[in-house]
Protein backbone atom coordinates (compact mmCIF):
# COMPACT_ATOMS: atom_id res chain seq x y z
CA UNK A 1 0.00 0.00 0.00
CA UNK A 2 1.17 3.51 -0.76
CA UNK A 3 2.18 4.98 2.60
CA UNK A 4 0.76 8.36 1.54
CA UNK A 5 -2.67 6.72 1.32
CA UNK A 6 -2.47 4.85 4.62
CA UNK A 7 -5.26 5.88 6.97
CA UNK A 8 -4.57 6.90 10.54
CA UNK A 9 -4.90 3.86 12.82
CA UNK A 10 -7.14 5.91 15.12
CA UNK A 11 -9.71 6.13 12.31
CA UNK A 12 -9.49 2.40 11.64
CA UNK A 13 -10.42 1.88 15.29
CA UNK A 14 -13.70 3.78 14.90
CA UNK A 15 -16.58 1.51 13.95
CA UNK A 16 -18.64 4.50 12.83
CA UNK A 17 -15.89 5.48 10.40
CA UNK A 18 -15.58 1.94 9.06
CA UNK A 19 -19.36 1.58 8.65
CA UNK A 20 -19.45 4.87 6.79
CA UNK A 21 -16.62 3.98 4.40
CA UNK A 22 -17.88 0.46 3.64
CA UNK A 23 -21.41 1.83 3.21
CA UNK A 24 -20.14 4.48 0.79
CA UNK A 25 -18.48 1.82 -1.38
CA UNK A 26 -21.57 -0.42 -1.34
CA UNK A 27 -23.91 2.50 -2.07
CA UNK A 28 -21.67 3.71 -4.90
CA UNK A 29 -21.49 0.31 -6.57
CA UNK A 30 -25.24 -0.16 -6.32
CA UNK A 31 -25.92 3.37 -7.57
CA UNK A 32 -23.81 2.56 -10.65
CA UNK A 33 -25.86 -0.57 -11.36
CA UNK A 34 -29.11 1.36 -10.92
CA UNK A 35 -27.88 4.24 -13.09
CA UNK A 36 -27.04 1.79 -15.88
CA UNK A 37 -30.78 1.04 -15.94
CA UNK A 38 -31.73 4.72 -15.67
CA UNK A 39 -32.83 4.26 -12.05
CA UNK A 40 -32.09 5.50 -8.56
CA UNK A 41 -32.53 3.76 -5.22
CA UNK A 42 -35.93 5.46 -4.73
CA UNK A 43 -37.27 3.62 -7.80
CA UNK A 44 -36.34 0.31 -6.17
CA UNK A 45 -37.78 1.44 -2.84
CA UNK A 46 -41.15 2.23 -4.44
CA UNK A 47 -41.24 -1.12 -6.23
CA UNK A 48 -40.27 -2.97 -3.05
CA UNK A 49 -42.96 -1.18 -1.01
CA UNK A 50 -45.59 -2.10 -3.60
CA UNK A 51 -44.52 -5.76 -3.62
CA UNK A 52 -44.26 -6.01 0.16
CA UNK A 53 -47.31 -3.96 1.15
CA UNK A 54 -49.53 -4.00 -1.94
CA UNK A 55 -51.13 -1.09 -3.80
CA UNK A 56 -50.76 2.31 -2.15
CA UNK A 57 -52.11 5.78 -2.51
CA UNK A 58 -49.27 7.77 -4.06
CA UNK A 59 -49.25 10.12 -1.07
CA UNK A 60 -48.97 7.17 1.34
CA UNK A 61 -45.97 5.81 -0.58
CA UNK A 62 -44.19 9.08 0.11
CA UNK A 63 -45.05 8.91 3.80
CA UNK A 64 -43.99 5.26 4.11
CA UNK A 65 -40.67 5.83 2.32
CA UNK A 66 -40.05 9.37 3.63
CA UNK A 67 -39.92 10.83 0.13
CA UNK A 68 -41.14 14.38 -0.59
CA UNK A 69 -44.51 14.34 -2.42
CA UNK A 70 -43.11 16.02 -5.55
CA UNK A 71 -40.29 13.47 -5.69
CA UNK A 72 -42.74 10.58 -5.28
CA UNK A 73 -44.80 11.95 -8.15
CA UNK A 74 -41.71 12.10 -10.38
CA UNK A 75 -40.56 8.60 -9.41
CA UNK A 76 -44.03 7.13 -9.98
CA UNK A 77 -44.29 9.01 -13.31
CA UNK A 78 -40.99 7.48 -14.44
CA UNK A 79 -42.00 3.98 -13.32
CA UNK A 80 -45.43 4.35 -14.95
CA UNK A 81 -43.87 5.55 -18.23
CA UNK A 82 -41.75 2.40 -18.27
CA UNK A 83 -44.78 0.19 -17.52
CA UNK A 84 -43.45 -0.87 -14.12
CA UNK A 85 -46.37 0.56 -12.13
CA UNK A 86 -49.93 1.55 -12.91
CA UNK A 87 -51.80 4.48 -11.43
CA UNK A 88 -55.55 4.60 -11.12
CA UNK A 89 -58.01 6.88 -9.39
CA UNK A 90 -59.12 5.58 -6.03
CA UNK A 91 -62.85 4.76 -6.43
CA UNK A 92 -63.51 5.92 -2.84
CA UNK A 93 -61.70 9.24 -3.27
CA UNK A 94 -61.31 10.43 -6.85
CA UNK A 95 -58.66 12.97 -5.77
CA UNK A 96 -56.35 10.17 -4.67
CA UNK A 97 -54.15 8.18 -7.05
CA UNK A 98 -53.58 4.51 -6.26
CA UNK A 99 -50.33 2.90 -7.42
CA UNK A 100 -49.77 -0.79 -8.02
CA UNK A 101 -46.83 -2.73 -9.42
CA UNK A 102 -47.09 -4.50 -12.79
CA UNK A 103 -45.54 -7.78 -13.95
CA UNK A 104 -42.83 -5.71 -15.62
CA UNK A 105 -42.15 -3.93 -12.33
CA UNK A 106 -41.95 -7.23 -10.46
CA UNK A 107 -39.46 -8.55 -13.02
CA UNK A 108 -37.39 -5.37 -12.65
CA UNK A 109 -37.40 -5.67 -8.86
CA UNK A 110 -36.19 -9.29 -9.12
CA UNK A 111 -33.34 -8.14 -11.39
CA UNK A 112 -32.45 -5.32 -8.98
CA UNK A 113 -32.47 -7.78 -6.08
CA UNK A 114 -29.98 -9.93 -8.02
CA UNK A 115 -27.77 -6.87 -8.64
CA UNK A 116 -27.92 -6.03 -4.92
CA UNK A 117 -27.00 -9.64 -4.09
CA UNK A 118 -23.97 -9.51 -6.37
CA UNK A 119 -22.78 -6.31 -4.72
CA UNK A 120 -23.38 -7.82 -1.28
CA UNK A 121 -21.27 -10.80 -2.30
CA UNK A 122 -18.47 -8.51 -3.57
CA UNK A 123 -18.44 -6.42 -0.39
CA UNK A 124 -18.77 -9.36 2.00
CA UNK A 125 -16.34 -11.65 0.12
CA UNK A 126 -13.81 -11.74 3.00
CA UNK A 127 -16.45 -13.08 5.41
CA UNK A 128 -17.37 -16.73 5.93
CA UNK A 129 -21.08 -17.62 5.44
CA UNK A 130 -21.74 -17.78 9.19
CA UNK A 131 -20.06 -14.38 9.66
CA UNK A 132 -22.34 -12.89 6.99
CA UNK A 133 -25.37 -14.15 8.91
CA UNK A 134 -24.10 -12.65 12.16
CA UNK A 135 -23.25 -9.36 10.44
CA UNK A 136 -26.70 -9.23 8.84
CA UNK A 137 -28.37 -9.83 12.20
CA UNK A 138 -26.25 -7.14 13.86
CA UNK A 139 -26.87 -4.61 11.10
CA UNK A 140 -30.62 -5.21 11.33
CA UNK A 141 -30.50 -4.66 15.11
CA UNK A 142 -28.54 -1.44 14.59
CA UNK A 143 -31.00 -0.31 11.93
CA UNK A 144 -33.98 -1.05 14.18
CA UNK A 145 -32.27 0.88 16.98
CA UNK A 146 -31.56 3.94 14.82
CA UNK A 147 -34.86 3.80 12.87
CA UNK A 148 -37.41 2.49 15.40
CA UNK A 149 -40.46 3.74 13.51
CA UNK A 150 -39.57 2.21 10.14
CA UNK A 151 -39.49 -1.52 10.80
CA UNK A 152 -42.80 -3.33 10.35
CA UNK A 153 -44.17 -5.61 13.01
Amino acid sequence: MDSARALPPSLLGLETYLLSRVGKVARGRFAERLAARGLRLWHMAVLAALVDFGPHAQRDLGIRLDIHPSDVAKIVDELASAGQVERTRDPEDRRRMSVRITKTGRALLRALDKDAGRIRDEILAPLRPEERIVLGDMLLRLFEHTHPDTVSE
